[in-house]
Order: structure tokens, then C-alpha cells, then sequence
């Protein structure tokens, strides 16, 4: 068995600034989303770097206003009407990847007018990059102890100390699970199929029915959250309402896409 490690979620203490590991974990994200982003920019038109970094502005309001204004709204709504200031706490964690997703694409809807592309355009660019995100928010979420799976004897547990119940029990690292399918293989996913000229708005699909699939697949092992619980049947979760849409809008679009470009490799 292994045990988790209980690392700091302050990566630099300078006193009256803290550096938290969750936030380093955006910067590290939108790095390496700039970086590939450039690299998959040289063989693409009309892109360019410094388009890369203007959608990257874009696309960062998108995530962190989407992202937290979707948690609030989906998870936990009551709680920040009570204590309203928590809603700049941003180092706690409380980021909804279906709020950032819409934020997202409001983001991609205004670059795309723009520079003159359609969304199609813009999402097919910007969907091989997420995963990177996903992956250094999921190993954000490992550090601060955060979105843990359920108890389990299997090999597969990780020994953490519950504060509920004031012992060390086996749990599900669920935050590693999704780091693994959301952000590595995903990723290899939609670099391999981007690889190639495909339909408009193909790729985009792709992303939406894997990251919808995953994530559907991961909830079965994580816990609900507290305020929330089981929706339905006693296993319906929160996560897996709001990624079901995804996998049939992400559906739809490729059947689109290949219809409205027959013959496209």
C-alpha cells in the first residue's frame, strides 16, 4: 500500500505573500498550453505565436471567471451566499471544469470574431491543449488533499488521514485516475487525431466525447460532494450530469463536421 505523502499546499511562504502549489498549477498549465500551442501553430494557418498568445489571454479568463463562477453555481451555491467573500479563495480549490468549459468557449466565440475564424476554427485549435490543463489542475487537487475517491481495501488505496472520522483509511486517489485519463491519454488521443487535416469542428468533438466518457467513468470511484451527494439511483453524481451533454454534443458535432466535409482525411 501507499500513503499519501501530505505535501504542503504552500509551494513559497515569503511572509505576507504565500505562493500556493493550486495556483502554480495554472501557471504550469497555461505554460505548457502556450508552448504546444505554438509548436502546433507552425504547420496551421492562419496561426501564429502571437495569436497563441492572445487566445491564451482569452482562454485564461475563460477557465478561472467560468471555472469558479460554474462551481459556485453547479456545487455549492449556498455556502457563498452565506460567506460571500469565499468566492476570491481561489487557493482553496472550488474550480467547476464544466464552468471553465463554457467560460472557455465564450472566450473562443469572442476570439473567433476577432481574427475572423468561426468557433470551429478556434475550438479545434484549442482543444488539443486543455488536457494539459487538466492534468496539473488534477495534480493541484492531489496536493491540496482534495477530491478523494471512496474507501477501499483494494491495492489500488492510498492510506490518508479523514478528518471526519480522525484515522487513516484507504482511499481511492481519484485526483491521480483523472490526471492519467483526462490528461495523458486524452492528450494522446487528440494529438494523435489532430495529426492529420480533419473536418472543422472534428476535433473538438473528439475532446468532448473523451473527457465526457472519462470523467463519467472516474465518478463511479470518487465521493460526491458533501453539499450535494448522490443526485439519483444512489450513484448519479453531479460531475456526471454535466458530462453526459458533453459526450452527445460532442457526438453531434462529428457527425456534423463529416457531413458537411465528405471525403476530408
Amino acid at each position: 500500500m501507499w500513503s499519501y505523502p501530505a505535501i504542503d499546499p504552500v509551494a513559497l511562504d515569503l511572509g505576507v505573500l504565500q505562493v500556493h502549489w493550486y495556483g502554480l498549477m495554472y501557471l504550469f498549465a497555461f505554460a505548457g498550453g502556450w508552448l504546444y500551442g505554438v509548436y502546433r501553430a507552425k504547420t496551421r494557418e492562419p496561426w501564429s505565436t502571437e495569436m497563441v498568445g492572445d487566445l491564451l489571454f482569452y482562454v485564461a479568463m475563460g477557465v478561472i471567471l467560468g471555472g469558479r463562477i460554474g462551481y459556485i453555481l453547479f456545487y455549492d451555491l449556498a455556502n457563498y451566499i452565506a460567506e460571500p467573500l469565499n468566492v476570491f479563495k481561489v487557493w482553496q480549490g472550488g474550480m467547476s471544469f464544466h464552468g471553465g468549459l463554457l467560460g472557455v468557449t465564450i472566450a473562443m466565440f469572442i476570439f473567433a470574431k476577432k481574427t475572423q475564424q468561426n468557433l470551429f476554427q478556434v475550438a479545434d485549435f484549442v482543444a488539443p491543449l486543455i488536457p494539459i490543463g487538466l492534468f496539473t489542475g488534477r495534480i493541484g487537487n492531489f496536493i491540496n488533499g482534495e477530491l478523494w475517491g471512496k474507501t477501499t481495501d483494494s491495492a489500488l488505496g492510498m492510506w490518508v488521514y479523514d478528518p471526519v472520522i480522525q484515522q487513516n483509511v484507504q482511499k481511492y486517489p481519484t485526483q491521480l485516475l483523472e490526471a492519467l485519463l483526462e490528461g495523458v491519454v486524452l492528450f494522446i488521443l487528440l494529438a494523435w487525431y489532430a495529426n492529420k487535416s480533419r473536418p472543422s469542428g472534428s476535433i473538438a468533438g473528439v475532446f468532448l466525447i473523451g473527457y465526457g466518457v472519462f470523467r463519467f467513468i472516474v465518478e463511479f470511484w470518487r465521493v460526491p460532494d458533501a453539499q450535494l451527494g448522490y443526485l439519483l439511483w444512489n450513484w448519479l453524481t453531479m460531475g456526471q450530469l454535466l458530462s453526459l451533454p458533453m459526450v452527445v454534443v460532442g457526438a453531434l458535432l462529428i457527425a456534423y463536421a463529416y457531413k458537411q466535409n465528405k471525403g476530408t482525411a
